[in-house]
């Protein structure tokens, strides 16, 4: 197939051309101010069982768009200077970024203690927990949605008005067989915007709402709503620690990787002065 491609491409695109002496590469495909494309070029172009026409098209654009680019490059080195040019800084710069940067993944990933067991979290909570202040309202709710003609709803509203663990897991159970949609997750925070984007409750002033309401029953034709909220945190208070415990890991985590990153950068220079490697003039 990639045989096929490259003798059209040859044939429409560079009729003509010189042969180049990278002979490993391929057959060239096409040639502008000194630089080739060759067949090599295109390994990873064409994905697997392509058909020949849409093949085809994909390596005259690809082609078109090699030499477009060049064409581009040439422009651009006509129209600056030597020294507007001149990136040989910023690519030894790049490198040296690059060596450091894969360096230091590869320390942490060899290195880095990832097990953060949880009384480190809880001790990182209780010892910054003016850092945690909420910025959205955030809930524990149970909720259930149901056809409005549902011979099941007052089942689902005794369950959900007397909530124990039995009651729980009877809930859970009927909702897989006769609930439209249902979240039974009571011991999960959630913020109470992203309840509203998955049911059409009506909370104008989100702080009143959740201090009288426990249980809302509301029907939206064809469907009827049972919401239970088991617990809330309004806004700017203190969030709990089940919602930043992940938050909380990362953070630990993160300063793990400073740790040691520094102390590397430290032994290294340390290294270098006991070896006399470097002379300050």
């Amino acid at each position: 197939m990639l045989r096929f491609l490259t003798i059209i491409l040859i044939v429409i695109v560079v009729a003509g051309c010189d042969t180049t002496p990278e002979v490993d590469k391929g057959a060239v495909l096409a040639k502008i101010y000194g630089n080739y494309l060759y067949e090599a070029d295109l390994e990873g172009v064409i994905p697997p069982n392509t058909p020949v026409n849409d093949s085809i098209m994909l390596v005259r654009n690809f082609v078109d768009n090699w030499l477009r680019k060049r064409m581009l490059v040439r422009q651009a080195e006509r129209n600056l200077t030597p020294r507007q040019t001149d990136f040989s800084k910023k690519l030894e710069d790049y490198r040296n970024s690059l060596i450091v940067y894969t360096y230091e993944s590869e320390l942490i990933r060899q290195k880095l203690d990832t097990l953060v067991l949880d009384r480190e979290i809880e001790r990182y909570y209780e010892e910054n927990k003016s850092d945690f202040e909420l910025k959205h309202n955030i809930v524990k709710v149970v909720y259930v949605v149901l056809t409005s003609e549902s011979k099941e709803i007052n089942r689902f509203r005794k369950l959900l008005k007397n909530r124990t663990v039995i009651n729980m897991d009877s809930l859970n159970t009927i909702s897989q067989r006769h609930a439209i949609a249902y979240y039974i997750d009571e011991e999960s925070w959630v913020k109470f915007d992203e309840l509203l984007l998955q049911i059409p409750l009506v909370a104008y002033n989100q702080e009143v709402f959740l201090n009288n309401n426990r249980f809302v029953e509301f029907v939206d034709d064809p469907f009827i709503y049972m919401v239970l909220f088991r617990d809330f945190k309004i806004r700017e208070s203190i969030s709990p620690l089940e919602f930043e415990y992940d938050n909380i890991r990362n953070i630990i985590l993160n300063k793990r990787k400073q740790d040691l990153l520094r102390q590397m950068h430290t032994d290294v220079y340390e290294q270098a002065l006991r070896n006399n490697d470097f002379e300050i003039y």
